[in-house]
């Protein structure tokens, strides 16, 4: 089973990209005295001006954007971005972790469905069955918790926020690229997140992070957000969105495998079954032949 030359491209960004982000597990312990809304903000306010000046080659003419191409800009960071955080924090607040888990872990079937959707073509069956496998790994390494009502909503409106990140970029890639689309976005997030953390927080949103958290700030803006946001949207754009989303049941299956690693956690027969289910499920969803479709 061969992939073409854009599709090997493609997969080696979107799972880099979600390799990173299943890797904040790592980190985030470091963060939990730390106010989480007001870290964001910082994190993404960074991230952007990162990327923005992380040029290559001569200089890229700017982009002239229609007022509703700033809007959907504005759209995705207020869902993917600010409302995932805000979601994911009540979800987890309210709802055992593998519960939250579980239900955020169905993004490959949304986007698998969705992204065609939105471009008005037929959904492959090949992929959407491969996204429900992938999904159906992700909630083997899981499991199921429990919660309340509340909390299964917010972590339904977290993974609705989830794949607006990638359903609400598709449009804007072939105008901005990967690296300004993420730099746009992440600036335009972080006064709304700010703004958040000025309401829940109050005056701990100012405080100062101790040196364990700098890095793990730091970590955090620079492979967690400005790596994996560039990477994941250069997938996209490569594979298209319902074939870059199945790579989303890596997120969990990272978080997992790094406790072992790490000697935070170790490794459960579930989590081997999970890893080698949605390994197989993704590999036969992206050797798929790519669609001839808008992008």
């Amino acid at each position: 089973m061969s992939l073409d030359a854009s599709t090997a491209r493609g997969s080696i960004c979107a799972a880099t990209a979600m390799v990173a982000v299943g890797s904040s597990a790592a980190v985030s312990p470091v963060l939990t005295e730390y106010p989480l809304l007001s870290g964001q903000a910082w994190r993404y306010v960074v991230a952007g001006l990162l990327l923005l000046l992380a040029r290559r080659g001569p200089a890229v003419p700017a982009a002239r954007l229609t007022p509703r191409q700033w809007a959907r800009i504005a759209l995705l960071a207020a869902t993917g971005m600010a409302g995932f955080n805000v979601c994911l924090l009540e979800a987890v607040r309210r709802a055992d972790p593998s519960t939250v888990g579980a239900v955020v872990g169905a993004a490959p079937i949304v986007l698998a469905v969705a992204g065609p959707l939105g471009s008005a073509q037929r959904p492959s069956a090949r992929i959407a069955f491969s996204a429900l496998v992938t999904t159906a790994g992700v909630c083997v390494i899981q499991a199921f918790g429990h919660g309340s009502v509340t909390g299964l909503l917010y972590a339904l409106g977290a993974l609705a926020c989830e794949c607006c990140f990638s359903l609400l970029a598709v449009g804007l890639l072939p105008a901005l690229g990967a690296r300004r689309l993420s730099a746009f976005a992440c600036l335009a997030a972080a006064p709304m997140l700010a703004v958040a953390a000025a309401l829940t927080e109050g005056a701990d949103a100012l405080q100062r992070p101790t040196v364990a958290e700098w890095l793990a700030l730091g970590y955090l803006t620079l492979v967690v957000t400005a790596l994996a946001f560039f990477l994941w949207y250069a997938g996209i754009g490569l594979l298209g969105v319902d074939r870059a989303g199945l790579f989303a049941g890596i997120v969990p299956l990272t978080a997992v495998l790094l406790g072992p690693v790490l000697g935070t956690g170790r490794l459960a027969p579930t989590s081997v079954l999970g890893a080698l289910v949605i390994g197989a499920a993704v590999l036969y969803g992206v050797s798929a032949p790519a669609p001839d479709r808008p992008r």
